[in-house]
């Protein structure tokens, strides 16, 4: 069961959505949700189908009191590296909301400090706190929507099944046709070798 809140304050959840990919942005939504909400579908992102997830956002976009989304590109993940890139989206989407929280909800155990507000990290926060499990749900589906969009540019690397992650297909793609301007150059993209001649 999802808390509905760490501290009784005005607080906004924060989480990012792909991390581990080899091609394409991390994104990551800030969401502040209304006192009592409740929603008995809302869970991590990573254990509800995509229909659950596409069925919740619209809900959460329009239910809540405020929220802000942002990709951080590959080129940039490339110079400041996955991390620095994972909290600079976190940062980003919490600037694009229309009012601050008095406190902020991070999932997992890195962040910066964001501007005169405190924040907390709960590892596995998305399954604990409905304001988390909320960001990773709209950081979830603007990412799979941004990746079926390039998909139709490079339909050969199958994004919009994959979404740029891992897979023995993404990889053999990547083998027979080489990277695109959407993959991370700094990422180890097969596995057999460090470096990619590009």
């Amino acid at each position: 069961m999802l808390k509905s809140c760490y501290k009784d304050i005005f607080e906004a959840g924060t989480d990012e959505a792909g991390r581990g990919c080899l091609a394409g942005p991390v994104t990551a939504a800030a969401i502040i949700l209304p006192e009592y909400f409740e929603n008995d579908i809302l869970n991590d992102s990573k254990q509800l189908s995509e229909i659950k997830r596409d069925f919740l956002r619209p809900i959460l976009e329009n239910e809540s009191v405020t929220f802000g989304v942002c990709h951080v590109f590959q080129d940039e993940i490339d110079e400041i590296n996955i991390l620095n890139a994972s909290i600079l989206a976190m940062h980003r989407a919490l600037d694009s909301m229309t009012q601050p929280p008095a406190f902020i909800l991070v999932d997992g155990n890195r962040f910066k400090p964001y501007p005169n507000i405190d924040h907390e990290c709960i590892v596995k926060g998305d399954s604990k706190y409905m304001s988390i499990a909320a960001a990773s749900v709209l950081a979830k589906t603007h990412r799979d929507e941004y990746m079926a969009k390039i998909h139709e540019e490079f339909p050969m690397y199958n994004w919009k099944k994959n979404k740029g992650y891992p897979t023995k297909e993404h990889r053999e793609a990547i083998k027979q046709y080489g990277l695109t301007k959407y993959h991370r150059k700094s990422f180890r993209q097969l596995p057999e070798q460090l470096t990619l001649d590009i």
